[in-house]
């Protein structure tokens, strides 16, 4: 028998495992990363630009020798606007196509759709688009903004900065513009704006003919006070929304309005002249002047082949969610789903307005504020901005039977919806 010196032997067997792990991780295959995003039907002119930023990030990433030494392979599919259709390829992509995360949806009815899919598969939704709030799913991640960080904000801008006493909610008809005209509407009363200084009004999706809705508009707002607009249209309704504010000549001198779901990319479909001084408040802009957002923008523009194309928010929303998961996963080591859900809870990571990101027990994150004001060149000139950054708010203090709520999903709370008052989880959040 031929016997091996201890050293050596010891050594052969390092290599022999080594090469094992590296033989075993190299027959995981690919992470998949699933894009769920309406490419086609009345929100494609909003989301087709997130599937492009998700395929930027995972080129990149892949560049970079992947995640835990795999490629990321993108999954992506059309949900195509269709509400209900959202649910199903949610189910095909966390059953059928076995991704490990999925970024994607934009309008609060699809994000609803989807919950109990992720639920039921456990599967990681982030969600890139400012929303109403009111929710918080342990299987869920919210990068985009809460009503404390983007709509409460700029409605303080409007009464404090532009001395606006009337207000117009325009919002199209489904939960976020609804929840949201609900915190506002609430809000507005508790800093005493009277009944009749407010005005709600809501259309369905792709609405078209606007001449009526905006005559009452310009009604409401020729009684001596200041008036603003609110919008939370949302989707291609936009387009002949603004273009009929042009055509009745009202100028945000005289009627500014204020969107939540307009930014560069759907500006880019319209004559944007006569809109110049309408707002938008976001919790980022294109324009922004920072070494963070330059390179981004020139990443953007080498990936896509046209330094014509915009960025947005929500585009924003998915790089930080991304850098987030990848960074969740590289330190926990696995993209085991319950870990990584665990893991991400205080993850940082760069903003691209200058500052750091953080992820919060409640699942959002913390957030700049900016209000922009609309150019001839379909970009916002940053007009106001937080100076510090805005923990997001699952649930908002000035609606009755939110304000003992909290959620934090870490234990011994570890729960979405606890109720502060009675120390109980309200559970299905």
């Amino acid at each position: 028998m031929k016997f091996f010196p201890t050293g050596l032997l010891t050594r052969v067997w390092i290599v022999c495992l080594l090469a094992f792990g590296v033989h075993a991780a190299a027959d995981e295959g690919p992470i998949r990363v699933g894009v769920l995003h309406s490419l086609s039907g009345t929100m494609a002119i909003s989301e087709t630009t997130l599937r492009d930023v998700m395929l930027m990030l995972i080129e990149e990433q892949n560049r970079k020798g992947g995640v835990l030494g795999r490629r990321l392979e993108p999954v992506v599919v059309d949900p195509a606007s269709d509400w209900p259709l959202f649910a199903e390829r949610a189910r095909e992509l966390l059953s059928v196509h076995n991704v490990d995360v999925v970024f994607g949806c934009w309008t609060s009815v699809s994000r609803k759709a989807v919950l109990p899919v992720f639920r039921e598969l456990n599967g990681i939704l982030f969600y890139p688009v400012q929303y109403e709030g009111e929710e918080s799913e342990r299987n869920v991640f919210y990068t985009g903004a809460a009503p404390n960080q983007q709509a409460i904000p700029a409605v303080d801008y409007l009464r404090e900065v532009e001395g606006v006493e009337r207000w117009v909610l325009a919002g199209t008809d489904y939960v976020y513009p609804r929840t949201t005209n609900r915190i506002l509407e609430a809000y507005l009363k508790q800093q005493g704006v009277a009944d009749e200084d407010i005005l709600i009004n809501y259309t369905p999706f792709g609405h078209s003919d606007w001449q009526s809705i905006v005559s009452r508009i310009r009604q409401f707002g020729s009684r001596g006070k200041r008036t603003a607009v609110v919008s939370t249209i949302n989707g291609d309704a936009n387009v002949p929304f603004y273009r009929e504010l042009a055509n009745q000549g009202v100028r945000a001198e005289d009627i500014p309005v204020i969107a939540f779901s307009v930014g560069e990319e759907e500006l880019a479909g319209i004559n944007t002249g006569p809109l110049v001084g309408h707002l938008a408040a976001w919790n980022y802009f294109q324009s922004l002047d920072t070494p963070e957002n330059k390179a981004f923008l020139e990443r953007w523009h080498a990936f896509t082949g046209d330094s014509r194309r915009t960025a947005n928010d929500p585009m924003e929303a998915h790089y930080i969610g991304f850098n987030m998961w990848v960074a969740a996963v590289e330190k926990a080591g696995t993209t085991d789903v319950d870990t990584v859900i665990d893991t991400l809870i205080g993850i940082q990571v760069p903003n691209l307005s200058g500052g750091i990101a953080e992820m919060l027990p409640n699942h959002h994150i913390t957030k700049p504020v900016l209000i922009g004001e609309i150019q001839e060149d379909g970009q916002f000139f940053i007009v106001d901005q937080s100076e510090e950054l805005i923990p997001g708010e699952a649930w908002s203090s000035f609606l009755p039977g939110s304000r003992d709520i909290i959620a934090d999903w870490r234990p011994p709370i570890s729960c979405g919806n606890f109720n502060t008052r009675t120390g109980t989880c309200g559970g299905g959040q």
